[in-house]
């Protein structure tokens, strides 16, 4: 039998682990020494009236403790993966994929950066008749809606011009600001070069003057806090006037659901799971890449990196997703509050990957749609059966079937009738997910605001796995929190969304008895839950100090053998 050559590889740190767990097992002594002194040897010797405040460091050093116990468990088997690209089928064999690009608010995210990272993703290196990209629109902004017009007019030139020079920094904004130049294509890439910016000047200009005039009115649209849905097919794939037959352009597709304020919209994973239903009816592509609006896409060879795992028998059918790290072009080498995620990334996440794999993280990660759609979901269900899951259009539910057989729509948009545009506002309308399972078993979950987190949890927890892959040249690149309100707000988001799962009936340590995650997966998970705990013991040791004074206590009391505990 002939013998496949390789897709991807998986090597384990056999060092790295062998020191980190003879570090942990160091550790672990140590920390029962410490709660033996506690209990044992330091408690007879403490006044009385020292007790409530003793009591306040034991419990501190047992948080901790706990903590560090979970955190152990993410450093057990670190792994690294490496891809042969050049094994992968030949294009017309390859898999469709959508790609998902969010924004939420034109203010706080400008239609320029939201641009650049729809273009970025245009431009991957993709058979572009099987790349559609969805732009969601959760802020309903008739300015996003110009912009992505615009997008798509400047991509008719920019997107030939990086696959016939070969461009590797496919976001326009991050190729014209580079210092140095990756490219020797001689004086015909310099010619076009220069004309090719001159265009994107062009393009910025007539996007700030769509920012300054709050959009243009031919597009028709009203948006506002109660509002209708809107979907247009901005460009479908081989469009493009001026590309003269150089390249053909990936599908572009603006959708902004339907808001009411009488209707629960679950902020990011309700836009996801509209995205979902209106690519499942548009373009029903096996394979999702999800961006966050500032995190474009900056290795054009992403996709077939990950279709290297997505693609390889022996890990495919429980593969559920692949998880690139988020790395940040803003910032400094100074990184002391590791904003860069370094902690995540580099450290915990590949030891996670040697378990079941890494933590979905919100961006930058290729998912199989199959695996949003549910374990319970078979075959040999009925129309009505599935309508208890996926809500009540039969035309979606055909998607799903086809979906659920691995017979996929692998060409794209090719036409989409009027009848269509309406199904699929009606699959965007804020009652189409009543009396159904969406966010409940299907799409991203709504239990938690932290939808990653938690919607990959319990995909692993149903048997699914995930790996991460981490490539020389980061895949993606985008912008973190460099002053300290947002970082403030983005952590108590963080951290409200974790706690809601701890003290839930979602707790990872009690909820993955049940499943089929092993142990030290189900450490990793509750560790990060658990991080809201760290305020306790920073916070009992901030007042122990404070509440000693006022009670005339010393902070160092001396030994007072008239008053020790029995």
């Amino acid at each position: 039998m002939e013998t496949l050559p390789p897709l991807q590889k998986c090597t384990v740190d056999k060092f790295s682990a062998i020191v980190t767990r003879t570090h942990t097992f160091i550790h672990s002594i140590a920390i029962l020494f410490m709660l033996y002194y506690r209990l044992i040897i330091n408690l007879k010797e403490i006044p009385i009236s020292f007790l409530p405040y003793w009591f306040l460091i034991f419990v501190s050093e047992l948080i901790l403790s706990f903590l560090r116990t979970l955190d152990s468990a993410h450093i057990f088997s670190p792994v690294t993966r490496s891809v042969y690209p050049e094994n992968l089928p030949p294009d017309d064999e390859l898999p469709a994929i959508d790609v998902f690009v969010c924004t939420a608010d034109p203010i706080k995210e400008p239609a320029l950066g939201v641009m650049n990272t729809v273009l970025s993703a245009m431009a991957i290196d993709y058979p572009p008749e099987k790349v559609t990209v969805y732009l969601s629109d959760d802020g309903g902004s008739v300015t996003t809606l110009c912009a992505v017009h615009e997008a798509c007019r400047f991509g008719e030139v920019w997107i030939p011009f990086c696959r016939e020079f070969g461009v590797k920094k496919i976001c326009p904004e991050t190729f014209f600001q580079a210092a140095d130049d990756e490219i020797n294509g001689g004086k015909d890439y310099l010619l076009e070069r220069e004309n090719i910016q001159k265009e994107y000047e062009e393009f910025k200009e007539r996007l700030k003057k769509a920012q300054e005039n709050g959009g243009t009115k031919d597009t028709g649209v009203q948006f506002g806090p109660n509002r209708d849905t809107v979907i247009e097919i901005i460009c479908q794939r081989g469009c493009g006037a001026k590309n003269n037959g150089k390249a053909k352009l990936p599908s572009l597709v603006y959708v902004s659901r339907e808001k009411n304020t009488s209707h629960p919209h679950h902020f990011k994973a309700g836009a996801l799971n509209v995205l979902l239903r209106v690519s499942g009816i548009i373009s029903n592509s096996p394979y999702i890449l999800m961006l966050d609006c500032d995190m474009h896409s900056n290795d054009p060879s992403s996709a077939r990196q990950a279709m290297c795992f997505h693609l390889d028998p022996k890990i495919s059918p429980s593969l559920a997703f692949v998880q690139f790290p988020q790395r940040f072009r803003n910032i400094s080498k100074n990184d002391i509050y590791d904003s860069a995620l370094r902690n995540c990334f580099v450290v915990r996440w590949p030891g996670m990957d040697g378990l079941i794999g890494p933590m979905l993280s919100g961006t930058c990660f290729y998912m199989k749609r199959k695996a949003l759609y549910g374990t319970a979901i078979h075959k040999d269900m009925d129309l009505s059966e599935l309508k208890k899951y996926f809500g009540s259009s039969n035309e979606f539910l055909n998607t799903v079937i086809t979906c659920i057989n691995d017979k996929q729509n692998d060409t794209g948009i090719k036409e989409f009738a009027d009848n269509k545009i309406q199904e699929a506002r009606f699959l965007a309308s804020c009652t189409y997910e009543e009396e159904s399972q969406w966010g409940e078993e299907i799409g991203f979950l709504y239990h938690s605001v932290v939808e990653d987190y938690f919607t990959g949890f319990i995909m692993h927890c149903k048997g699914w796995k995930s790996v991460l892959y981490n490539p020389s040249r980061p895949a993606f690149l985008g912008s973190s929190t460099t002053n300290l309100n947002d970082t403030l707000v983005q952590g108590t988001r963080w951290n409200s969304g974790l706690a809601e799962v701890l003290f839930s009936r979602f707790c990872p340590l009690i909820y993955g008895l049940k499943s089929r995650m092993p142990l030290l997966e189900r450490m990793c998970y509750a560790y990060l839950a658990s991080q809201p705990l760290y305020c306790f013991p920073a916070w009992f040791l901030a007042i122990i100090p404070q509440l000693c004074l006022l009670n005339g206590i010393p902070i160092y009391p001396k030994r007072d053998n008239e008053n020790m505990v029995e």
